[in-house]
């Protein structure tokens, strides 16, 4: 998809693309969050001296995960432009891109349609127990007592969204609420809300006020020093005992142990995770045991509108490049 934008972009432009086809998704990428990983990086796929062979002596690289570490960059004098097809580039060390001249443009928004659509879905897969009655009957099990008053799940529409994050997912998580009737409060300490949401009765607030009076706390800031662990024991213990967390955004931002105390404990009603502190998470991992969790594994940003997406943004931006006009995207 990526070679085809690139074509299609640059006809005329005398491209001599090498490709390189990695094993993720059905590998897992490496994770710079639980453990220290290539000088830094975070979310990438392949070591130094593979990445060097691949692609020294190129001019443009076009890349989803391969690593670039100053030492990389060193190793490939040739390098002049990179666009990466993610939301940030996690996988590049940008101080070192920037010392060395070579320019960095990313795909913001890529994704963001996928995820917050998966972001509904798991909203309404924990509320209205759809895994609860889903697991019971892969088990033989008719679970009639789901549909009892005092176990059936609450309807979007009686119930308070928190939405923690306001960028390019978590506005589209609030487009789509809307339309449930839902009561819906937005904490972003960097962000305003839109003309159109302060019409429609979206409330800013304070992340202490969201996690009180919500019923459902949706994530979706990036992972920074700040939000790092922003789930906790004690922001935990700032929530309803009946609340529901949605994690669909990045591991990093929950800190796992203290969620598992609090779901086990009862003092928290359930969760939905689809990203964790480390992947693929160990099988022996305590919150797959519990019954109020589903989980999904790191799926949310999966479709093919978000790969043919990235695909025509990166390819845009080397067009720019070639004929000389600046990045749109540049990082």
């Amino acid at each position: 998809m990526f070679e085809t934008a690139l074509r299609q972009k640059c006809p005329q432009a005398p491209l001599d693309i090498v490709r390189h086809d990695l094993d993720w998704p059905d590998k897992p990428m490496e994770h710079g969050y639980a453990h220290a990983g290539m000088d830094g990086l975070k979310e990438y796929m392949g070591g130094a001296d593979d990445t060097v062979a691949l692609i020294d002596g190129a001019e443009i690289l076009v890349t989803h995960l391969a690593p670039l570490s100053a030492g990389i960059m060193d190793r490939c004098p040739s390098l002049k432009f990179v666009a990466v097809s993610r939301g940030g580039p996690v996988n590049i060390d940008m101080k070192a891109a920037r010392e060395r001249g070579i320019t960095v443009v990313n795909t913001p928004g890529r994704n963001a349609s996928a995820v917050a659509e998966f972001t509904i879905g798991a909203i309404l897969a924990e509320t209205r127990l759809i895994t609860r009655g889903h697991d019971a009957l892969r088990q033989g099990l008719w679970r009639g007592d789901l549909y009892r008053a005092d176990r059936t799940g609450e309807e979007l529409s009686e119930m308070t969204v928190g939405v923690i994050g306001y960028g390019e997912i978590g506005m589209r998580v609030v487009r789509l609420l809307k339309v449930f009737g839902c009561r819906i409060l937005v904490a972003d300490p960097y962000v305003q809300l839109s003309a159109g949401d302060l019409a429609d009765g979206i409330e800013q607030v304070s992340l202490e006020t969201l996690l009180a009076q919500s019923d459902v706390v949706t994530l979706h800031p990036r992972v920074t020093q700040e939000t790092e662990k922003l789930i906790n024991a004690e922001t935990l213990a700032q929530m309803k005992q009946t609340a529901i967390l949605i994690n669909t955004a990045r591991g990093p931002l929950v800190d796992y142990d203290a969620l598992y105390q609090a779901l086990a404990n009862g003092k928290l009603r359930g969760a939905m995770l689809e990203t964790f502190a480390i992947e693929p998470v160990p099988a022996d991992w305590p919150l797959l045991k519990l019954e109020n969790v589903t989980l999904t594994p790191h799926i949310a940003g999966a479709s093919v509108k978000t790969v043919t997406y990235a695909a025509g943004l990166a390819a845009e931006e080397v067009r720019r490049y070639l004929a000389g006009e600046p990045p749109v995207n540049r990082c």
